[in-house]
């Protein structure tokens, strides 16, 4: 067979704005052709080539472009990047099979869902007998123009999202056998009208994605998908949905959905984390076991869009005169570019954060004394390396800081320890991240605690200033399969 991949993805916050073009791309890495790589943007692409190729199938992989999560992708670089994309199907076609990877909450300017457009597009070029198939991120929004133009569709079921390489091997022998006829694959969804944040790794969260694993292979259901939705993304039918396939039978698919749908919404007090304000954690992490205590700063998680240069917890921290208290990473190039020009063992007055706007906070003003310096640093990501550009690492009456040149959430302990910062040393570590950091913080934290605001990620999800979704979603309306919308 012939198989053509893509990857084009990143996570849009409607309410950010840092808008996302060519550099946030080009920080990343884009990737093309023969050169897709394990552990750049086309990673998933590279899983893709390597299976086929075991298989003796033909691969043609067109362009792997990813971004880190921001504001709306600028229009002409969203259509740039889309139509590279189908001028490489056209020119390189016909493909018995095309495997795509996108994020799912991708919106750009003039477009609040690029993944319907570019599927709508790409289905016109291949024609129907081609076999299309599409890996989306579980923080996804599955709209009709995706389900219609695609003829399978997976998400992540885990997060933090450890199981990406798994469902890409998941989608593509589904594929390869829908395009040899052993299999026909139909799908559905069941909205499930919340809007939350969910991490998979233990607790109900944890059952529940062992029962969706347990229902596949079964009746005729192909793959069960749960997308969690994306909170901040105000576009047409966001909120969860639960997506089956199944071989051929609609309406299986259709009762599938709707089962685990219920089930789901049946769960909703017993999967979410609501979180603690900034003083309740900074509280309980005084008091709490001995060891490393584990902060995470949601609202400040670049993750799902937001700057990264809050410095709410670290201005409470310093009011409250806290020691052996670090905060990682924060986003700050001109602080950084000042540290390296002092060097390391320097001085000096310190203007550190709150550059992008009211939800950053006020800058704070502290004398550091610069205590170490990195040209790359490198902290373990999910697929592999995660690069932050230039560090410095800043300390002012027993409160540590990495600032970082690029934007980025915290994934693991290395962030710090190659920095040279010691957590042994550390009484508090303040992560700025929502669910990724845990793999990586778990072994070594004694506790791990999750605050919730202020920030850019407000988590008050019954108060999200949403002006285009349907706004008959729990938590804002507590039974929302018996509400009218509001108006």
């Amino acid at each position: 067979m012939r198989i053509f991949t893509a990857t084009l993805a990143t996570e849009t916050n409607t309410f950010s704005a840092i808008p996302t073009g060519w550099s946030g791309f080009e920080e990343t890495g884009i990737e093309r052709g023969a050169g897709v790589t394990a552990t750049g943007a086309g990673g998933l692409n590279w899983v893709w080539g390597k299976l086929a190729e075991a298989d003796g199938h033909e691969v043609a992989h067109s362009l792997a472009a990813w971004a880190s999560p921001a504001g709306r992708t600028v229009r002409a670089v969203y259509e740039s990047m889309r139509d590279e994309i189908l001028d490489d199907a056209r020119r390189l076609g016909p493909f018995d099979v095309a495997l795509l990877h996108l994020h799912g909450a991708m919106a750009a300017d003039g477009y609040d869902d690029c993944e319907g457009d570019l599927l709508t597009r790409l289905r016109a070029v291949l024609g129907c007998e081609t076999i299309i198939g599409v890996e989306l991120d579980l923080h996804c929004t599955i709209t009709p123009a995706m389900l219609k133009a695609a003829d399978a569709i997976i998400t992540f079921k885990e997060y933090p999202h450890i199981d990406a390489a798994a469902r890409a091997a998941e989608l593509f022998r589904l594929c390869i056998d829908a395009a040899a006829g052993q299999t026909r694959p139909v799908m559905a969804t069941w909205d499930c009208r919340m809007v939350n944040f969910f991490p998979t790794p233990s607790g109900q969260m944890a059952r529940f994605v062992a029962e969706m694993k347990a229902q596949e292979g079964r009746d005729g259901v192909l793959s069960l998908s749960l997308g969690h939705g994306f909170p901040w993304g105000d576009v047409a039918g966001g909120g969860v949905r639960v997506l089956a396939v199944t071989n051929g039978d609609e309406a299986k698919a259709h009762e599938v959905a709707r089962r685990f749908g219920e089930r789901f919404f049946a769960l909703r007090h017993q999967v979410t984390d609501p979180g603690l304000s900034i003083d309740a954690a900074l509280d309980l992490a005084l008091t709490g076991p001995p060891g490393l205590i584990v902060i995470a700063d949601k609202a400040d998680n670049t993750g799902g869009g937001a700057p990264g240069d809050s410095t709410f917890i670290l201005r409470r921290v310093c009011e409250r005169d806290l020691k052996a208290v670090a905060i990682a990473p924060l986003w700050d190039p001109v602080a950084v570019r000042f540290c390296h020009d002092a060097g390391v063992g320097a001085r000096l007055a310190l203007r550190i954060g709150g550059k992008c706007g009211p939800q950053s906070g006020d800058p704070v003003d502290l004398t550091v004394t610069v205590r170490g310096l990195s040209d790359a640093l490198v902290q373990t990501g999910l697929g592999g390396p995660n690069l932050l550009g230039r560090a410095a690492w800043v300390e002012s009456q027993g409160v540590h800081v990495i600032l970082v040149e690029r934007r980025e959430q915290a994934f693991s302990p290395d962030l710090f320890s190659n920095m040279g910062l010691r957590l042994a040393d550390l009484r508090i570590a303040v992560v700025k991240s929502t669910a990724h950091f845990r793999a990586g913080f778990a072994p070594v934290a004694s506790e791990i605690l999750t605050t919730v605001g202020p920030g850019a990620l407000f988590e008050d999800f019954t108060a999200i200033p949403y002006e285009t979704r349907d706004l008959n979603y729990w938590p804002r309306v507590a039974d929302p399969f018996a509400a009218e919308t509001p108006k």
